[in-house]
């Protein structure tokens, strides 16, 4: 496939935006020094530029967006309406309409007043709900509460408020006695000699695991969250009334991005979490230097962090992503971590840290063999890519050499499984979508400026020409939805899943904030990810809203309830474009589609699948729950009998035999963490009917259209000026 033009060449227009931004804001840059707060209002004066300037469909920055903003910030910081009381809302709302006229002003008096009164208050609660979890609840008390937070009032007083406070922390304490109860019941059935824990044990139990958990959430608000983290939030509640993608990243989290698109980093490979107040090993990624290593454990507790022979940093107190910042470090430097073990001795480890690749990110395949025929399943969890190494794996290059290995183990069909595929690189989607098609356009996208581009595979060339199946469901998004529409569109292959995909039918692009200033005087400033263009299918069709619609629908349990971009209050309205020039590949798949339909309108499994979805829409709306112990026991029990006719759902087994390719077998076989995901993936597709009827529907497209009948006869589309 021809190799696609580089970033600075197809977004021209973007880049020259960034310049002119550039240009202007060093006019505005004050000499500061570096504890003057003008940071703050920096971000605020670049966001709110660039947005104006360079989003696709700019929101007019006036007192309906003030009061949008308002509303999503508030709710933001305090969505249960714990922490406010009514007369904070009444002092903040004299800002309601105006934040739009201090987003203008780089006034920062709205953010500062709510975020020093949500500390003040935070630290209040820290009081009331240790004092409520010191004593016994009244279970015997006729009350009950409501859960639809959002329609809830702000109480009015403090007194209001400790009251708010209990009925939550006794709906919490309530519903894990029930479980124990349940659990002391059960084991007593199945053993007559035991003897169940006293209900003042269960009790005791249950308020001191929540006092622990509530002690955990605290100590996270006031150790892991700084000024920083709260201005961030303040800051999306601004930009995102742009649309839902919109996004300011912090520096923390736009390299956090950065790991979760390219699945690498350099660093040591372990996962560290915060366990009563201590920074705690919970897991080594596969393959990184950690475990290779075989000295740290997972439960090893870290005291101190030391680069290389120079002085251990003792890190109590840290919070956790500052101790991630000492251990990360670049491939090859050496990092000294003294750890406590978990028999209680003490250890100084040393490890070369190197790049890591989380396993988790990447795709990943299996055969599975089914009425005498090989079949093979890609699972793709995202369309990743390194944005700072186009040289480095990535999606498109991972498939096809999953793809290459399928056809080596002689497979007559593929399923690509994109359920809960958020999306990701748009190059990388176009290029995949090449590995399946002659060539041809893939991908309509429309700029700022109404300019519409098309972009196509332009290589002749099929790596995958049989019987193929694409698997979606609710989240299947951006750029999933790309690659099914294509498929879709060309008659390619068959969409099956949800009845229609998440519906994100628009496209971001990261803009480095550190670009737009002329010193750094502020240190790293972050990145906005932007959305600058919207796509379309090569039909006309936007997916923006509409998600893909498709071919097969299988019930889940999510069938009745509105899900995806049409439930956001500002995205962005569907439309549609002139269709590209294509042919398709098959006439049609409708009696594939009608053989598949029929099966599932006779399968028990199915229809139970549907009866249960039913079940869960009818309930949504269920926000009022006793109080009483008896009474809420007697709703959970009444709620379990409904569902034990449901748990069949989780008893299917396809009885088929899921294998990984002969080129992981030697991995797997020296790699203990990788053999245990690996089977414990085969096992979960074994559960999984949506796969079972996949494998049914490349069947029949094995019996309708053998490789062999490929026949694709495309004329060539408009020429690729730009991707994301």
């Amino acid at each position: 496939m021809k190799r696609i033009v580089e970033f600075m060449k197809k977004n021209y227009k973007i880049v020259l935006l960034v310049t002119v931004i550039a240009a202007v804001l060093w006019s505005f840059m004050p000499s500061v020094k570096k504890e003057d707060p003008g940071k703050d209002k920096l971000l605020l004066e670049i966001l709110t530029y660039v947005l104006e300037q360079g989003h696709y469909k700019p929101a007019d920055i006036n007192d309906d967006f003030s009061k949008q903003v308002y509303t999503k910030y508030l709710k933001g910081i305090d969505p249960t309406k714990r922490f406010f009381l009514q007369s904070d809302i009444d002092e903040f709302n004299k800002y309601n309409t105006s934040i739009d006229d201090m987003i203008k002003n780089k006034d920062l008096t709205f953010f500062e007043l709510t975020n020093s009164r949500l500390l003040q208050r935070i630290k209040e609660v820290q009081e009331i709900y240790t004092d409520i979890l010191e004593k016994p609840f009244n279970y015997n008390k006729e009350e009950s509460i409501n859960v639809d937070y959002e329609n809830l009032p702000y109480v009015s007083n403090k007194k209001e408020l400790k009251d708010r406070w209990r009925k939550q922390l006794k709906f919490s304490v309530l519903a894990t006695i029930a479980d124990k109860n349940k659990l002391e019941k059960d084991k007593a059935e199945k053993d007559t000699s035991y003897q169940p824990k006293p209900f003042s044990v269960i009790e005791k139990e249950a308020r001191e695991s929540l006092l622990k958990s509530q002690n955990d959430y605290f100590n996270f608000i006031e150790n892991e969250l700084d000024h920083n983290d709260w201005f961030s939030i303040y800051l999306n509640a601004i930009v995102e009334r742009f649309d839902p993608h919109t996004f300011y990243f912090s520096p923390d989290d736009k390299e956090k991005f950065d790991i979760s698109m390219s699945g690498k980093f350099e660093g040591i490979g372990a996962r560290l979490q915060k366990k009563d107040n201590q920074v705690e090993v919970s897991e080594l990624i596969s393959g990184g230097p950690a475990w290779r290593g075989k000295e740290l454990e997972a439960g090893d507790v870290i005291l101190k962090v030391a680069q290389a022979e120079n002085e251990p940093l003792d890190i109590a107190g840290m919070r956790l992503d500052d101790v991630v910042k000492k251990i990360k470090g670049p491939k090859g430097t050496e990092v000294r971590l003294t750890v406590k073990k978990v028999d209680g001795t003490i250890a100084v480890i040393s490890i070369i840290r190197d790049e890591v690749e989380t396993e988790e990110t990447f795709a990943k395949s299996a055969t599975v063999t089914k009425n005498g025929k090989k079949f093979g399943i890609i699972y793709l969890p995202k369309f990743y890519i390194s944005f700072e190494n186009k040289e480095n794996r990535d999606a498109f290059k991972d498939v096809a050499a999953e793809i290459q290995q399928l056809k080596n183990e002689g497979v007559e069909g593929i399923i690509m499984d994109l359920r809960n595929n958020g999306g990701g690189s748009l190059e990388t989607v176009v290029k995949m979508t090449g590995l399946f098609i002659k060539n041809g356009p893939v991908v309509q996208v429309k700029s700022l400026g109404g300019k519409k581009d098309v972009l196509e595979d332009r290589d002749n060339s099929i790596l995958w020409d049989g019987p193929l199946v694409v698997m979606v469901n609710n989240f299947s998004a951006s750029a999933s939805e790309i690659f099914a529409a294509a498929i879709q569109d060309y008659h390619r292959g068959v969409v099956i899943g949800s009845k229609h995909t998440y519906g994100k039918g628009t496209v971001q692009n990261m803009i480095d904030l550190n670009r737009l200033v002329k010193n750094g005087v502020y240190g790293d400033l972050g990145a906005l990810k932007t959305t600058t263009q919207k796509f379309y299918r090569i039909d006309g069709g936007s997916t923006q809203q509409k998600g893909v619609l498709s071919d097969i629908v299988l019930p889940d349990r999510f069938s009745y309830l509105d899900m995806g971009e049409r439930d956001e209050d500002n995205a962005l309205e569907w439309d549609k474009i002139s269709p590209a020039d294509y042919k398709i590949v098959y006439p049609n798949f409708n009696e594939i589609v009608a053989r598949s339909n029929n099966r599932v309108k006779q399968s028990e499994q199915f229809k139970l699948i549907d009866e249960n979805a039913k079940w869960i829409y009818d309930r949504k709306d269920n926000n009022d729950f006793s109080l009483n112990l008896k009474k809420y026991e007697d709703e959970i029990a009444k709620s379990d009998a409904e569902l034990k006719k449901f748990k069949i759902i989780t008893e299917f087994n396809n009885q088929l035999n899921f294998n990984s390719l002969s080129v992981e077998t030697k991995a797997i076989a020296n790699d203990s963490i990788l053999k245990e995901k690996r089977e414990r993936w085969h096992e979960e597709m074994q559960k999984d009917i949506y796969v079972d009827e996949a494998l049914n529907v490349l069947e029949d497209i094995d019996a309708a259209y053998p490789a062999s009948k490929l026949v694709q006869n495309k004329t060539k589309a408009t020429k690729l000026e730009r991707v994301d």
